[in-house]
């Protein structure tokens, strides 16, 4: 039986607390990118397998640099003699340290053990340089497209509530394309600002008439803040919701009212 593993690194969790790994590598100016042949690929995960001793047969790897729409990578495991990978294209001039980190984060899910903190930071460093987060997003623009339903739905209207909340709070300064509802009423992901494609999308499991406006309000206020305070990079890791971010969040006059119906939902 076949088995996979994917990686998209802008969702990873935050990393640990402690002192992160310095890696001078991704601190100085780049050195040209380098020109990758099947065979160097295919190697570089031989190699890596090899040293992480998965105590499985090496299979025989495939690497391809695919167009995704930004930052994703595969690894397929169709059986035990032959692994196809597949990296995005962004990555085509990554550095072997990188492709590396990489390669382990990728085997090590595919066999259900936890990447080294080392890999992790690695890669993390190198995915956070502005210019590679720059070429994702142009990725994401060019290739993909975002999902959104209306933003008037049955209960409330988001692109209202957007503009009220943007001329009351920000000075309408902020600027989105779309707001809208998400396809499916997820409750795990509540809300999702898009930095590629400018969008803002709110959980349809809130468009329900026992939802109080302010909840929706806070929601929207959020995902506006991340617009305000985007992700940054602190050493090598990435800062979702900084301390600034944080403090701005609570200046919501029903920032409390509304947490504490969060609250009351999620355990319904």
């Amino acid at each position: 039986m076949g088995s996979h593993a994917e990686l998209i690194p802008f969702r990873f969790s935050l990393m640990p607390k402690s002192k992160p790994l310095q890696l001078s590598l991704f601190e100085a100016t780049p050195p040209a990118a380098p020109v990758w042949a099947p065979e160097e690929l295919s190697g570089l995960f031989a190699r890596v397998f090899r040293r992480l001793r998965l105590g499985a047969p090496e299979p025989s790897f495939r690497v391809d640099f695919v167009p995704y729409a930004g930052l994703r990578s595969k690894i397929l495991l169709p059986d035990s003699r032959y692994a196809a990978v597949r990296l995005s294209d962004v990555l085509a001039g990554a550095p072997v340290l990188a492709l590396e980190a990489l390669a382990e984060i990728l085997l090590s899910r595919l066999f259900g053990l936890p990447p080294s903190r080392e890999a992790r930071d690695c890669y993390q460093a190198f995915v956070m340089r502005p210019t590679l987060r720059r070429r994702s997003e142009e990725a994401r623009r060019a290739r993909g497209f975002k999902k959104l339903l209306p933003a008037r739905g049955s209960h409330f209207n988001l692109r209202e509530i957007f503009e009220q909340l943007n001329e009351k709070y920000f000075s309408s300064r902020l600027a989105v394309e779309r707001v809208g509802w998400s396809r499916n009423a997820s409750k795990s992901i509540l809300g999702h600002y898009d930095s590629a494609h400018h969008t803002i999308t709110i959980s349809r499991w809130f468009d329900q008439p026992s939802v109080p406006r302010c909840l929706v309000e806070y929601l929207m206020f959020h995902e506006m803040l991340h617009i305000e305070h985007p992700v940054h990079r602190s050493g090598h890791r990435r800062v979702v919701h900084s301390a600034e971010f944080l403090r701005a969040e609570r200046k919501f006059p029903q920032y409390a009212e509304a947490k504490r119906h969060l609250k009351r939902m999620s355990q319904a």
